[in-house]
């Protein structure tokens, strides 16, 4: 069976598509991340899984447990993914989803991992920073994380830059080992 980011990435773009052209891509974005949420729980996975139900079935139930969140294309998106067996790979989708809304936006997503609570005078300090090399805007989310004893961690996409001290007691510890 194909990796699950395969079979998402047309569904994303297309879906990414239509919430473009209609301007509705935070609306798409809610949208998305509320089914994303949904299809990841234990009993909607066991309906998904589930081979006595039919397509369409699935895809009621589906709706029905999202109410009044979703817009009359997202219901027919559903439906699709629904036929298609699609269903399972909705936070795949989410995830392209927001990747696309990310890059047509000049967006970065940017989470900082640090050992101590950062002020807003220095979250501001590395946005800025973050923003003068990648010429992105910057979505920063900080986080503490005692075990790192002092410095950051910034994770963007798949790009992790390291500046802690128990990452640079690591590179250390790595060389001299070697």
């Amino acid at each position: 069976m194909a990796e699950v980011s395969t079979i998402a990435r047309p569904y994303a773009k297309a879906a990414f598509e239509c919430a473009a052209q209609s301007k509705e891509l935070t609306e798409w974005s809610s949208m998305l991340a509320l089914t994303s949420i949904i299809s990841q729980t234990d009993k909607v996975k066991l309906l998904l899984d589930n081979p006595s139900q039919g397509h369409a079935s699935k895809a009621d139930t589906f709706i029905e447990l999202c109410g009044e969140a979703l817009s009359d294309p997202a219901k027919n998106f559903i439906r699709v993914l629904a036929e298609h067996k699609r269903l399972p790979a909705l936070a795949a989708i989410a995830l392209d989803f927001e990747t696309l809304k990310a890059s047509l936006e000049q967006s970065v997503d940017v989470e900082v991992a640090s050992a101590f609570e950062l002020s807003d005078g220095q979250q501001e300090k590395l946005k800025s920073a973050l923003s003068g090399r990648w010429k992105k805007n910057i979505n920063l989310q900080s986080k503490v994380d005692p075990s790192l004893i002092g410095g950051v961690v910034i994770r963007a996409g798949d790009m992790v830059i390291d500046g802690s001290i128990r990452g640079k007691l690591s590179q250390l510890a790595e060389s001299i080992n070697s």
